[in-house]
């Protein structure tokens, strides 16, 4: 019934406007506005995958990553982010700690994490080179 929808997630922020800079300025995504929701076009094989983002006045932020970012090397996105001046999550104590970066290095692929301002856990994560078994 819905194999041919062409499907969508969306997450709620509480200043819109705040929203459409991180995403645009900070971290130079293509982001469109209409009717007081931002679209997030994010790159897909095939086209782009839209992200909707929209107002909520008591919106709470996500307890879980809601993007994900795949990169070639997460140390450089890391640097060239908080350059930007993205703030990396640090889990100290936890089963996720990460390094003095904000990097996990623990098992899996690295990962680091960092939130909109919004308080929205987004994350940078390293992807399998090119012909690799991985991913």
């Amino acid at each position: 019934m819905l194999e041919s929808s062409h499907a969508f997630s969306g997450f709620s922020v509480d200043d819109v406007d705040a929203a459409r800079t991180f995403y645009a300025d900070t971290l130079g995504l293509t982001v469109t506005e209409a009717n007081g929701m931002l679209t997030l076009h994010l790159a897909a094989e095939g086209g782009e995958r839209p992200v909707l983002v929209y107002p909520k006045p008591n919106h709470v932020p996500a307890s879980f990553t809601i993007l994900n970012f795949p990169v070639d090397d997460v140390a450089a996105t890391v640097g060239e982010l908080t350059g930007r001046g993205v703030v990396f999550e640090r889990y100290e104590g936890t089963p996720m700690e990460t390094d003095a970066q904000g990097v996990f290095r623990k098992g899996g692929p690295l990962i680091a994490w960092f939130t909109d301002p919004a308080g929205n856990v987004l994350s940078v994560i390293e992807s399998a080179p090119a012909g690799s078994d991985e991913g």
